[in-house]
């Protein structure tokens, strides 16, 4: 049989293309160390254009109000989005001069003399220690023992090998040189973001209109991205702002109760209260050590108003802001966090709980539109107690387990009455159960 030159040309082409992936896969796994190390070299080259696409999309809520604002007052629009993005930008840059300004006077003045200090509060915290274990007849040796182990480990870091501690710090300051290079190169990115957002919106639409062979799947597509925007956007931008009203409000109550290092440890708070669940224990932890060390009482008063902190942060502050931002119970959000803290490390505890809150909300949708072609309940609480569906949508529910309860003290049934009735005739009641049992059988 002749095969018609159509479909001669088709087979052989993807005869072709089959080889050349074949191939490519083979390159790749071959040479898989250098493609790693190339893909890890742009992913470095790319870091400013990620940076700058993280703070356009962090700064876009504040850049389309003002230019919002701007055109309601008859500013040309252009004239508004260039004024709108320079005000987004110097919110961006005040923020960053802020909190240099607060944050590295206390770094500064704070860090060195408690890293000074430290061997002398650890020996000091150890001596109280010891003396109160020797005044009520207990042995401190081991205390004694771990106190000098740890100064002198500490000692020896701190008169470590200089030339060592210059090529670190020189490799220190090459990584900060770097890392300015790219926010400044990311400013510039997010600038160019920010003024031609429409462009890059109206090319993702136009692409994605042009691949989608029917209509409504791009109207879906573009609905469930929608939803996803909010869920990022809200739980980013309130969790900020809960960090920082949390970091306010702790640097003022651990000034008025005198605290020592109060903005170091209200800087601390703030920053690890960006992490849901577990931030505020990282926070808590090494401050509570360092006002462990310094004084115990206070140690033991600023655990006290952590806690009581958390609580109002948790039921009161947290879901003002926030809401139901990402529809997760908490049970997801633990889940989320320990998953993507073991897949990303340090981001996924960040952004594990709005990753996992956008594949839930997906999968979510997924189910309840088969639900809906089914013509079957969506709510969830219609299937606890399903016991089986037929061919036709009837629904049969299990009964709801029932549980037999008998008295503590009242009425013969009670087991006070068992009890009394056992010890004072254990020998009847035996055989009134074998009896019993005998009838029964």
């Amino acid at each position: 049989m002749k095969i018609p030159m159509k479909k001669l040309l088709l087979y052989s082409g993807l005869i072709l293309l089959a080889f050349v992936v074949i191939f490519l896969l083979i390159q790749f796994l071959l040479h898989l160390s250098t493609m790693l190390s190339a893909l890890h070299g742009i992913m470095d080259a790319l870091r400013a254009i990620v940076l700058g696409c993280v703070m356009a999309y962090l700064l876009y809520p504040l850049t389309r109000f003002s230019e919002q604002f701007l055109l309601y007052h008859h500013a040309s629009p252009r004239l508004a989005r260039t004024l709108s993005t320079t005000f987004s930008t110097l919110v961006l840059l005040s923020l960053i001069v802020l909190f240099a300004y607060f944050i590295i006077p206390q770094l500064v003045f704070n860090l060195p003399p408690l890293v000074q200090n430290l061997p002398n509060m650890v020996t000091d915290f150890s001596q109280q220690i010891s003396n109160y274990l020797t005044s009520h007849g207990q042995s401190a040796e081991i205390i004694t023992d771990l106190s000098d182990k740890l100064s002198s480990a500490f000692n020896a870091w701190l008169q470590a090998d200089p030339l060592s501690a210059l090529v670190d710090l020189a490799s220190r300051v090459a990584i900060a040189a770097k890392g300015l290079l790219n926010f400044v190169i990311g400013i510039i990115v997010m600038v160019y973001l920010l003024m031609s957002r429409d462009q890059f919106i109206g090319q993702g639409k136009k692409l994605l209109f042009a691949l989608c062979r029917k209509r409504t799947t791009c109207d879906v597509i573009l609905k469930h991205l929608r939803a996803i925007n909010r869920i990022f956007s809200g739980f980013v931008s309130g969790k900020l702002l809960d960090s920082l009203i949390i970091g306010i409000i702790c640097s003022v109550c651990l000034s008025l109760l005198h605290m020592p290092y109060a903005m170091l440890i209200s800087i601390i708070v703030g920053i690890t209260n960006i992490i849901p669940v577990f931030g505020p224990f990282f926070g808590a932890i090494p401050s509570a050590f360092i006002l462990l060390l310094t004084d115990p009482g206070k140690c033991l008063i600023f655990i006290l108003f952590i806690i009581i902190l958390q609580q109002i942060d948790g039921n009161i502050i947290g879901p003002k802001i926030l809401g139901d931002s990402t529809g997760l119970s908490a049970f997801w959000v633990l889940f989320s966090l320990l998953l993507f803290n073991h897949l990303m490390g340090f981001w996924g505890m960040l952004l594990g709980v709005p990753l996992f809150a956008s594949f839930y909300y997906l999968l979510r949708e997924l189910v309840n539109s088969r639900l809906r072609r089914k013509n079957l309940p969506v709510p969830t609480q219609e299937y606890v107690h399903v016991a089986a569906i037929d061919e036709n949508g009837t629904i049969s529910y299990l009964p709801p387990p029932a549980f037999h309860f008998h008295p503590f003290f009242h009425g013969k049934d009670s087991l006070w009455s068992k009890i009394r009735q056992q010890v004072r005739s254990p020998k009847s009641s035996q055989r009134d159960h074998d009896t019993d049992n005998h009838d029964t059988h």
